[in-house]
């Protein structure tokens, strides 16, 4: 019996085998790449693009981060290239209007990254939280050093944005700030430390979730209103109306108040001491801003707690007689819940844009 015979490949055939083992490996690459969703990366400048001798671009942060192509295939743009601070609130609204754009052209878009400087962070991440009409993750994101100091964290913060932003998970949360390996809504973000990597808290609510070695995972959701929820539509919007924070403190002088009301302020957030406390004479500022139908928000500068609003009459409250003064002011007020006074500016300018009924502002403070 004739052992079996192997027959030789022949060299034509061999080689062919070989051509198209090399042909197939980047196109499996390619479908891979294909695969991964899209990111797009709107640059706004901040500390994390800092560096000594000229600020670095858009597209030479998106070459910064370390593997990124295994988790999205990323897009950039250059929106401006300035410290958070200097952003003007009508870029501001041409941020929001863009990512908006950006959302309504481009339906297979998983998320946009937005990088910010720290300062102001929280604050423009709040506008976009309030502004940006579309399920899809606005991750912002910056860095506490900048790209000259030893130690700088902005580019494993830009790709743990970019991850987040990538994550089917992260959408319908809002807006959220990512640094530091955490996530934390842009509701209640606040920057806690002027330093310190660990600066960005939710105060007593706790991080949204964080950005591990192996996933992105997510333990809390935001249940007040943000992202198609929203009924704030700033596309016509050309400008956001003055509101001015004034702090309460020992023998405060109410001129201050009544300064921002003659200079065009259409509202006031009144950082009270405690749970609603004013000082010196600002009471006597408040009943001017009021007649004057500038609106008042209540925020305490603690930085927790909830102003509730005012019991009305039969709510079981105790019974007293309202001066005419008072009944003024109050037709104009404002309690802030939990938003801090940072925040709460935030949200009466956006509210302003869309109504100047005190009940409607009141249902707005209530629901976002």
């Amino acid at each position: 019996m004739n052992p079996t015979r192997v027959r030789p490949v022949p060299v034509a055939a061999a080689a062919l085998l070989c051509l198209l083992a090399v042909m197939w490996q980047p196109l499996a690459a390619q479908r891979s790449q294909a695969a991964l969703p899209r990111v797009h990366f709107v640059a706004t400048g901040g500390t994390i693009s800092n560096r000594e001798g000229g600020r670095l671009t858009a597209g030479e942060l998106a070459k910064s981060m370390p593997g990124v192509e295994r988790y999205a295939r990323l897009t950039h743009e250059q929106f401006t290239n300035i410290a958070s601070s200097e952003l003007t609130l009508a870029q501001w609204l041409g941020l929001a209007k863009r990512i908006n754009e950006v959302f309504a052209t481009d339906k297979e878009l998983a998320g946009i990254v937005v990088t910010s400087g720290t300062d102001t962070l929280e604050e423009t991440a709040f506008f976009l939280h309030l502004t940006v009409r579309d399920p899809r993750p606005v991750v912002v994101v910056g860095s506490m050093r900048n790209p000259s100091t030893v130690g700088y964290e902005g580019a494993a913060n830009l790709l743990e944005g970019v991850r987040v932003a990538a994550d089917p998970a992260a959408r319908n949360k809002g807006a959220l700030v990512v640094l530091n390996d955490e996530i934390n809504s842009a509701r209640n973000v606040t920057k806690s430390d002027a330093l310190r990597l660990q600066t960005f808290r939710s105060r007593e609510y706790g991080q949204l979730g964080v950005v591990d070695r192996d996933r992105v995972v997510f333990f809390n959701q935001i249940v007040q209103r943000h992202n198609e929820q929203s009924e704030f539509d700033i596309n016509k919007v050309s400008e956001l109306p003055r509101v001015d924070v004034i702090m309460v403190y020992q023998g405060a002088s109410g001129d201050l108040i009544k300064a921002a009301v003659d200079n065009g302020a259409k509202g006031i957030v009144i950082a009270v001491a405690g749970a609603g406390a004013t000082s010196g004479t600002q009471n006597d500022g408040l009943t001017y801003a009021a007649s004057k139908g500038v609106f008042i928000v209540t925020s305490t500068r603690t930085g927790s707690g909830r102003i509730a609003p005012p019991q009305r009459q039969g709510d079981g409250g105790p019974a007293f007689q309202l001066s005419p003064e008072q009944q003024k002011r109050r037709q104009f007020t404002i309690a802030g819940e939990d938003h801090t006074p940072i925040k709460a500016r935030v949200l009466l300018m956006v509210a302003l844009t869309k109504t100047t009924d005190r009940n409607e502002l009141q249902r707005i403070f209530s629901e976002y």
